[in-house]
């Protein structure tokens, strides 16, 4: 008589399936993204992210002491400037809300890891991610502004920059600026292979940040591409980046698990805001367990390759946990 193997019997209770297990989510898998504003004592919840807040500096702290009281060891600033002009100057001015969230988040909150994103598009008057020559965006004049950037959120006290931008040789400029001025221990996690994606609306609204004209597929990556995403985030290491992003994450998982098995470094999904969004809305018309299907995207995230998940469901994924 054959032997009839039985895969159920490693299923039958918690006990068993927790012991075999394959993939495990823990809140140090996690990153919060923030949004700053300025201001004081601003805290106002932002319509296309239900959950998520525009904040203040001195709100963000509060907001930064539950992240680390609930065990995420990170948050990613994003922030909304006073003003806004052609070359973006205000993403360096050291008065702005990221500068001023991460130095009082750093002073009381020292142990928690701030990452900053380094982009121009919230702080241009068009939208876009680097200088304008006509309605091009011009790629090489573009870099010093970045590794400008980069380096007063260094100053400030970040512990790693994220240049979302997508100009080539972007992490380049920033490590040598970086380097150049003292803070060789910042690191640079950088959104190594970013799709054009319609993933990203909310979070525009949010940050207010959407093109003026056009749109970004003349330097964000095409959908249908995946070979390509190898060869960017190969560049990027080659130029410096110590952690690389895959954005967006849910339909991408097949990119985040090639550059897993391709590459030694630490890899990042971004579960980006309309991921998140959908879940959301969906959860409100009461079609879906969002308890169940938010930790089995993470889940799956972590199974594809992700060493680190940059979230909005961090908070409400790590109390579920």
């Amino acid at each position: 008589m054959s032997m009839v193997y039985r895969p159920r019997r490693l299923r039958a209770t918690s006990g068993i399936r927790n012991m075999v297990r394959e993939t495990a989510l823990t809140p140090d898998n996690l990153v919060y993204p923030i949004f700053v504003v300025p201001g004081t004592k601003v805290k106002k919840e932002i319509s296309s992210l239900p959950g998520n807040y525009h904040l203040s500096p001195d709100m963000a702290v509060e907001l930064a002491r539950e992240v680390y009281a609930l065990g995420i060891p990170a948050v990613l600033v994003f922030g909304l400037p006073e003003y806004k002009d052609e070359r973006g100057s205000s993403a360096w001015d050291m008065k702005s809300p990221v500068q001023q969230a991460i130095l009082a988040i750093k002073k009381a909150v020292p142990e928690l890891v701030v990452i900053s994103d380094v982009c121009l598009c919230q702080y241009t008057d068009h939208g876009h991610c680097g200088l304008l020559n006509g309605h091009k965006v011009d790629n090489d004049p573009t870099l010093p502004l970045l590794a400008a950037v980069a380096l007063s959120h260094a100053k400030a006290g970040a512990d790693m920059v994220a240049p979302s931008d997508m100009m080539d040789g972007r992490v380049a400029a920033i490590r040598t600026g970086l380097d150049a001025g003292g803070y060789s221990d910042v690191s640079i996690m950088s959104y190594a292979a970013k799709y054009a994606s319609a993933y990203y609306g909310p979070f525009r609204a949010a940050a207010d940040s959407a093109p003026q004209f056009g749109d970004r597929r003349a330097y964000q990556m095409d959908p249908a591409n995946s070979r390509e995403a190898l060869k960017e985030v190969a560049l990027d290491i080659e130029e410096g980046a110590d952690l690389v992003i895959v954005k967006p994450a849910l339909a991408y998982l097949d990119i985040v698990r090639q550059v897993k098995d391709r590459f030694l470094l630490p890899v990042v999904a971004y579960n980006v805001s309309g991921e998140y969004a959908m879940v959301k809305a969906a959860a409100a018309q009461g079609l879906i367990d969002e308890q169940r299907l938010v930790m089995e995207t993470l889940l799956g995230m972590r199974r594809a390759g992700a060493d680190i998940i940059i979230t909005y469901h961090a908070l409400d994924a790590v109390r579920w946990l």
